[in-house]
C-alpha cells in the first residue's frame, strides 16, 4: 500500500507547523528556508513583497531553535502588510510620500506576533495608503487578475505558499475580499479587539487588524495572539465543535452577485441544508453600505490631512477623489452617520437570537481581470460598519477556475465561537 508523502514544509498549515516546532520535530530555520526558497521561486511572478528580511529571519530562527519555546507562534514565518510600522524594516504605506521611512518601533500587532515567537520574513504590498489604487501584486492563480486589496501582498503570499501567516487590515473589505480572490482564509476580528497602535490610520470607526492563513485553525492561532484571548485557538474547541445554527443572509446587495457567487451559494446550501434558515435583514440594517462609504470617506479625508496639505501631487487621482468626497461631507452629517452606525450595531444583536453565525457573500464573484483595480468590496461594507467578526471560507471555483467562497459573520465579541463554527463549516464545504 503506498504511503502518503508529507507536504513540502512551505505548504504546512500554521497549526501543523506550530505543533511540530513546539515538539522540536521541526526546526524554525528549516521552515524559514523553505519559505524563502518558495519566495525566490515565485516572487517575480506574484510580486507580494516590498521588503524581505532573509538574513535577519534566518538569524532569528536559529535563536529560537536554540532557546525555549516562546509562544503560540514559535518559529512560524509571517508577513506584515506595509501599513504596519516595523522598527527594523522601512514602512512606506504603499505611497511614494513615505518611501524608505524607518519607524522607531513596531506596531503593537507586529510586536505581539514577535513576542509569541513568530519570525518576520518581510513587508507585503499594500495599495496606496490602504485605499483602492493598486500595488504591484498579482493574483497567484492567474497573474492577469487582481489579488484584491488593500491587503494584496499578504493574501497573495499566503495563497502561494510563501508564508503560513500574514497580517492585514480592513476598513471596507481589505481582508475578506483579497482572501476571496486569492483563495485563502481571511479573518477580520471584532472591531477594536486588536490594538491598532502603529498602523497607519484611515478610519477610527472602521479600521480593523486581522490576518490570512490557509485554514481556520491557522487564523485562530494568529487571532489568539493578537487579541490575547486563548479561547480562539483552544484545540478542544475545534474538536468538539458541533453544527452551528446558520442564518442564510444574501444581503440587500444580492442582485449584484454574479453567477460564480450564486453557484457557490447553491453549493453551500446543498451541503449545509439542514443547518439553518433564511435570514432577512430588518429595515434598519438595509441601508448600511451607503453609511459605510460616507463614514470611510469623511474619516479618511481627515486622517490623511497631512498628505493632502503637503503632498497632494503624490496622491493618486482615485485617492484625491475620495478625499474630495470626504471633505464635502459636513461634520453634522458625519455625526448622524455615526448615530446610524451605533443603532445598527445595537439592532444587529437581535439577529443572533435565532442563529449562531450568519453566512453571506464575500465578493461579487471571481477576482476581476486586470491590474488597474482591486475589485468591489460591496459585500463587506455593512459587516465592517457593524464591527462584527468575519471569516472568509474558500471552497469553490468560478467559471475561469479562480477561487470563490463565502464568509461567516459572528456576533460582536464572539470571535471564539465564530472561529469554532467556521472550522466546522469549512470542513464540510471544502471536503
Amino acid at each position: 500500500m503506498p504511503v502518503a508523502s508529507s507536504p513540502p514544509l512551505h505548504q504546512l498549515h500554521a497549526w501543523q507547523a506550530a505543533t511540530l516546532l513546539a515538539h522540536r520535530e521541526l526546526k524554525a530555520v528549516d521552515l524559514v528556508r523553505a519559505c524563502l526558497d518558495r519566495i525566490a521561486e515565485r516572487e517575480s511572478d506574484v510580486q507580494a513583497f516590498v521588503h524581505l528580511a532573509a538574513d535577519a529571519a534566518l538569524a532569528r530562527a536559529r535563536e529560537l531553535d536554540a532557546g525555549a519555546v516562546r509562544g503560540l507562534l514559535h518559529g512560524l514565518p509571517f508577513g506584515v502588510k506595509d501599513l504596519f510600522d516595523t522598527f527594523d524594516l522601512p514602512t512606506a504605506y504603499g505611497s511614494p510620500i513615505y518611501a524608505n521611512q524607518q519607524p522607531l518601533a513596531d506596531a503593537a500587532a507586529v510586536a505581539l506576533c514577535r513576542e509569541a515567537g513568530a519570525v518576520l520574513l518581510g513587508k507585503t504590498v499594500t495599495t496606496e495608503l490602504a485605499n483602492m489604487f493598486p500595488g504591484a501584486t498579482r493574483n497567484p492563480h492567474n497573474p492577469a487578475h487582481t489579488p484584491g486589496g488593500s491587503s494584496s501582498g499578504s493574501a497573495a503570499a499566503v495563497a502561494d505558499g510563501m508564508l503560513p501567516l500574514a497580517l492585514g487590515t480592513q476598513t471596507a473589505g481589505s481582508l475578506i475580499r483579497p482572501a476571496a480572490f486569492c483563495g485563502v482564509v481571511g479573518y477580520k476580528p471584532t472591531h477594536n479587539r486588536v490594538p491598532k497602535a502603529g498602523v497607519k490610520s484611515l478610519s477610527e470607526t472602521l479600521d480593523t487588524v486581522g490576518g490570512f492563513a490557509r485554514s481556520v485553525r491557522d487564523v485562530a492561532l494568529l487571532g489568539a495572539v493578537l487579541t490575547g484571548d486563548a479561547r480562539l485557538a483552544d484545540p478542544a474547541a475545534f474538536e468538539r465543535a458541533t453544527a452551528p445554527r446558520i442564518g442564510w443572509c444574501k444581503t440587500p446587495e444580492w442582485a449584484q452577485a454574479d453567477a460564480d457567487t450564486q453557484q457557490a451559494w447553491a453549493q453551500a446550501e446543498k451541503l449545509l441544508a439542514e443547518h439553518g434558515t433564511p435570514l432577512v435583514l430588518p429595515d434598519g440594517l438595509t441601508g448600511l453600505v451607503a453609511v459605510q462609504k460616507a463614514v470611510q470617506a469623511f474619516e479618511t479625508a481627515r486622517s490623511l490631512s497631512h498628505e493632502r496639505l503637503h503632498h497632494s501631487r503624490q496622491l493618486s487621482a482615485p485617492l484625491q477623489s475620495l478625499i474630495a468626497d470626504g471633505l464635502a461631507i459636513s461634520g453634522e452629517t458625519h455625526a448622524l452617520n455615526l448615530q446610524a452606525t451605533a443603532r445598527g450595531r445595537q439592532q444587529v444583536r437581535a439577529l443572533f437570537n435565532d442563529c449562531d453565525v450568519i453566512i453571506a457573500p464575500s465578493s461579487i464573484g471571481e477576482a476581476p481581470a486586470g491590474l488597474d483595480g482591486t475589485g468591489d468590496p460591496l459585500f463587506c461594507r455593512s459587516w465592517t460598519l457593524l464591527g462584527l467578526p468575519c471569516v472568509h471560507l474558500p471552497f469553490a471555483r468560478g467559471r475561469t477556475g479562480l477561487p470563490v467562497g463565502l464568509q461567516l459573520v459572528g456576533a460582536y465579541g464572539d470571535d471564539h465561537r465564530l472561529l469554532a463554527a467556521a472550522h466546522w463549516v469549512h470542513q464540510r464545504l471544502a471536503g
